[in-house]
């Protein structure tokens, strides 16, 4: 067993790039008050189309370093490494690691919710190729509610469009359109459609243009929020261990400035970063 800290910490939130700052500014929305590392893996990004052996291994490297710099809770902002490492991490690695330090995803605070923003029981989820083929939502949101049906469909082009700065270009509403019809063709009675992916909040105003009347949008910034606020009040002995002051450390495996730069269109406000090594 390794031996880490014991002191309170931050708590960390780790992504393979830059989508899962739109899971921290919704956090620190709900919890300004505690202290937050960010780790994105953006040498190694994406992680969506790499196999389930690679993406747990790259996750468990970030969730080791995040333990080392005082965490004690890891979110996991990021849907592939919540549906390809987290279970693996959980029941196998933190035993070995650290019994008492805690790693936690965000597909399923959206699958516990889904429930009660959807009237047809039919719902829908955009996502990377990774998450869709992992089935995680589907699996996820059947143990919740057995009567909903889950309709998925991967969008690769989106996540591009975000990050070349193209989410309210002609293209997006070409790609947008296209994905949001082909999902409506292929459960003509879904209402309400997860965004299964960090980024895809930042083609909310494209997808809004685009989507059938009626059909509700969930991003999940704010339910792994609010979940996570509920984690830690039901779990008074984590809320100890993390830290409470209001900072905010960025860290990122690539280059610093190509962080800097592309981390304002998630965050709209400039980010101090510093490199790491997994």
């Amino acid at each position: 067993m390794k031996q880490f800290t014991q002191a309170p910490g931050p708590i960390g939130v780790f992504d393979s790039g830059y989508g899962g700052l739109t899971i921290l500014h919704a956090i620190r929305q709900q919890m300004p008050q505690y202290d937050f590392i960010y780790l994105g893996d953006n040498a190694r990004t994406p992680y969506g189309t790499r196999s389930f052996d690679v993406v747990y291994e790259f996750t468990r490297q970030a969730v080791v370093k995040l333990f080392e710099m005082g965490c004690h809770l890891v979110i996991l902002g990021c849907n592939t490494a919540s549906a390809k490492a987290l279970r693996t991490i959980q029941q196998e690695d933190l035993p070995l690691l650290d019994p008492h330090r805690r790693v936690l995803g965000i597909i399923r605070p959206t699958a516990e919710v889904i429930g009660q923003l959807t009237t047809t029981r039919h719902v829908g989820v955009l996502a990377t190729e990774g998450t869709i083929k992992s089935k995680s939502y589907d699996l996820e949101i059947a143990k919740q509610h057995p009567d909903i049906s889950v309709t998925g469909l991967a969008c690769p082009m989106w996540v591009p469009l975000v990050e070349n700065k193209e989410a309210e270009s002609p293209g997006a509403d070409y790609f947008v359109k296209a994905k949001l019809d082909q999902l409506m063709e292929l459960d003509p009675l879904i209402d309400a459609v997860i965004l299964g992916c960090t980024h895809y909040p930042l083609l909310l105003p494209t997808i809004m243009r685009h989507v059938r009347p009626g059909v509700r949008i969930i991003p999940q910034g704010d339910y792994v929020a609010k979940s996570l606020e509920d984690y830690l009040y039901r779990h008074p002995e984590m809320e100890q261990k993390c830290r409470q002051g209001g900072h905010v450390r960025y860290l990122t495996t690539e280059n610093t400035e190509r962080f800097e730069d592309s981390a304002w269109i998630f965050l709209h406000e400039k980010a101090q970063v510093e490199h790491v090594d997994l």
